[in-house]
């Protein structure tokens, strides 16, 4: 039976988003896997096992790693901070307002000093937890409009969005890294020395076929992580937006913050094709925001409609 309401969609997203963490971690070890069977020569079966059990580890690694730092590596990435409570009262006001509203602890404010209107949520749960705004975000937008966009991203961190974000950001990193360096291998040839004098033999036909099978995983399986991710990032930005406008309960002050992060022209230096699922509106300029696999965002009239259908 499909979800329909809110909290059923929270679960599911929450549920959908563990199994796709299995899943990279599925990916990342039979990336791992496919190596090995290249590396190993006569008798790959052994290799395979061996490397597919160190991709799990990278993939476990890098699980714990932004689970327990992932905030942390995030921020200071993105340049971003920490909001000084007596400079910037009014910030703080507005989040702690949302707070009280919404039942969580206030989380860390950060600001990155930068004149491009975005901000996005980090943490593993709302007991540890961040947000970050830029500088032109408070200069550009009205109270309200800011405290929508402070909702939008209280919403991802109760849904606990962010914790998912940041883990499948770096195991699709750690696909992507770890296929790049295999590819290499094979493009210098390490390891296919060993399996030349074999060709003629009765297993040299399947050797051949396991290395087509390898090479075609390892050029497929950043794509295909890289699609799952961001496929998961459009629909959590649809549910935060509605979160946010039941928190508030003025989805047009959302929605008009929404339009004007979009039409500001100016391009958010820290942010990197790495860390743009996380911000309210992508915040690379120039890249289109149609409903397409390789969109980080839902496109953005879909977004405003959305809101304003709940007014």
């Amino acid at each position: 039976m499909p979800a329909t309401g809110m909290y059923d969609l929270i679960r599911a997203n929450k549920r959908n988003s563990w199994l796709l963490v299995m899943v990279l971690c599925l990916i990342l070890a039979a990336v791992a896997g496919a190596g090995g069977a290249y590396f190993g020569g006569n008798d790959p079966l052994p290799s395979m096992l061996v490397f597919g059990m160190i991709g799990l580890g990278i993939a476990m690694i890098g699980g714990l790693t932004s689970y327990f730092m992932g905030a942390e590596m995030i921020m200071a990435v993105s340049r971003a901070h920490l909001a000084d409570e007596a400079d910037q009262r009014q910030l703080h006001n507005v989040l702690e307002e949302l707070c009280i509203a919404s039942g969580l602890p206030k989380p860390k404010l950060y600001i990155i000093e930068d004149n491009a209107p975005n901000a996005f949520a980090c943490g593993r749960d709302p007991q540890h937890s961040a947000v970050a705004v830029t500088r032109g975000l408070m200069d550009k937008l009205s109270r309200n409009e800011l405290q929508g966009v402070l909702a939008h991203e209280l919403s991802h961190i109760q849904n606990y969005d962010i914790l998912f974000a940041t883990m499948i950001g770096i195991l699709v990193g750690s696909i992507a890294l770890l296929c790049d360096m295999l590819l290499r291998s094979m493009r210098w040839g390490v390891g296919g020395r060993r399996r030349s004098s074999d060709e003629r033999s009765g297993g040299g036909q399947a050797q051949a076929l396991l290395l087509v099978v390898a090479l075609v995983l390892m050029i497929l399986a950043p794509l295909f992580a890289q699609i799952l991710q961001l496929a998961v990032s459009r629909q959590r930005e649809y549910l935060a937006d509605t979160s946010g406008a039941k928190m508030t309960r003025d989805p047009e002050s959302l929605a008009r913050a929404l339009e004007k992060i979009a039409a500001d022209p100016e391009p958010l230096a820290a942010a990197n094709r790495g860390t743009q699922h996380l911000y309210i509106v992508n915040p690379l300029k120039g890249l289109s925001e149609t409903q397409s696999w390789f969109a980080t965002h839902p496109p953005l009239r879909e977004r405003i409609a959305r809101l304003r259908a709940l007014t």
